[in-house]
This record gives structure tokens, sequence and C-alpha cells, in this order.
């Protein structure tokens, strides 16, 4: 089912392929997952997705650090499991320091000097990539896992696209997680949808102000803490006021 809504993404020309609706894209994810899928599918329909609905995104994987190793448990292809193979061997680079360091890496721009000189290198002789980002994070059965997007063209990559992240990896986290713990169909839909504005809600609030990911969730949660409100309501409020919401006399601090 996803591969049908890449087909239909990809049916626009080379040079711009025409963008897949997110809403197309999270119910074919939806279903997969709600099938019962084995997990190997369930993360490579989450790389494809990633590739359908962030911008800039050509190639995507799933990181997990499993017994001290770094596994790849999903890639939208081979060059996305080429490129994770190629972090291993070198040690370093935005989506292991991602794991390490608990916060989003990037790199716009591998042509150019960055702090990943030897997996740049590689990056661009061997494959047709010139940006990488360790992007959102989010765990299922305990473990925590690290997206990673890479670009063909420099310097794509922007808070919109991390908006984007956030919110497939909101989506994939309750939705996995939701059906481990064998909730129904009908509670997981709404766990989904309060997720997705949550990520919705965090990604406006790092684009207006400047903030990393960490920082907006911290915003909607003091919202949600200092005014008893739940925080997939404070998300919705955020999304419905365009990221400047109103709470009485609460403002952005």
């Amino acid at each position: 089912m996803m591969d049908s809504v890449a087909d239909e993404a990809n049916s626009g020309s080379a040079e711009t392929p025409a963008a897949a609706d997110p809403g197309t894209v999270f119910s074919a994810l939806a279903e997969i997952i709600y099938q019962g899928s084995e997990s190997s599918h369930i993360y490579a329909a989450i790389c494809v997705a990633a590739t359908l609905v962030v911008t800039g995104c050509d190639h995507a994987s799933l990181l997990v650090r499993r017994d001290g190793r770094y596994v790849t448990v999903g890639a939208s292809d081979s060059i996305a499991q080429r490129i994770d193979d190629m972090e291993r061997t070198a040690g370093d680079g935005p989506c292991v320091d991602a794991i390490e360091e608990e916060t989003p890496q990037i790199e716009t721009d591998l042509t150019a000097p960055n702090q990943w000189p030897q997996l740049a290198a590689r990056m661009v002789a061997e494959t047709p990539c010139a940006g990488r980002w360790g992007s959102a994070s989010w765990s299922t059965s305990g473990k925590p896992v690290r997206s990673t997007c890479s670009a063909t063209r420099p310097n794509v990559f922007d808070t919109e696209s991390a908006g984007q992240a956030i919110v497939l990896a909101s989506f994939a986290s309750v939705a996995i997680n939701a059906v481990a713990s064998g909730e129904d169909v009908s509670t997981l839909r709404r766990g989904l949808l309060s997720n997705r504005e949550i990520g919705k809600a965090v990604g406006m609030l790092m684009m207006l102000y400047g903030v990393d990911e960490q920082a907006a969730f911290s915003i909607l949660r003091r919202y949600s803490q200092d005014l008893n409100i739940k925080l997939a309501d404070v998300a919705r409020t955020v999304i419905e006021s365009r990221g400047k919401p109103m709470f009485g006399r609460s403002e952005q601090r």
C-alpha cells in the first residue's frame, strides 16, 4: 500500500516530484500497523513515509542502539542502508551523534567543511546525497529509535522539515506502542490524532521562535502544567492560533 502512495507521489517530473498528501500517507501507514505487519515491514513503511512527507528527505532510515551497537531496523532503500553503514564505520555522524547526545544533529551541506569530514567525504563520493540529518526520536518497547533523513540536494532541510519529521515520529510511536499493548482501533485513532496535533504544534513553535525540538516541547508542557490543561488541548490551541496562543494572561516568555 505504501509503495502505491510513493509511486503516485513520484509521478511528476524528476526535478520536481509531486508532493504526497500527508493524510493519504498517514492513512496508508496506519493501515499497515493495524494489520499487525511484522516490525521490519512497519519500520520500512515509516521510512518510505518520511521520504513522502518530510521536505527534502530523499532517503530515510531508523537507527537504534542495542547492546552498545548501532542497528538499522528500517530503511527506505539501499542508499539509506548504505549511509547508515558508513556512519557505523566512521563511528560518528548526524544519526550516531543524535543518539549519543539525545538531540537532533544536522548537516545541510556535506560538500562544505563540517564536523563529520570522514563521513561527508564518503557520502559525497559514493552516494548521490549532499545533506544528512539525525532528526526526531521516538521509542518502542522501551528502546529509543532515531530517524535519519538524507537529501540529494544541499541546504534543503529547514524548520518545516523538522516539524514534519516530529509529526511522523509521534504518529509512528503512538501507533506501534498502542498496537503492542493491545489497544483497540478506536482508542488508537484518538491517540494518533492527539499526538499528530502535538507534533504539529512543536514544529510550529520551532519555526516561529527559532528554538529546538526540546525547547518547543517544554513550552507546550509549561502551558499544560501552569494552566492544568491537557497537552493535546494546548497543542490544538497553538495550532488554531498559528503558534501564538493566548491563555488568559499567560503568554510566551
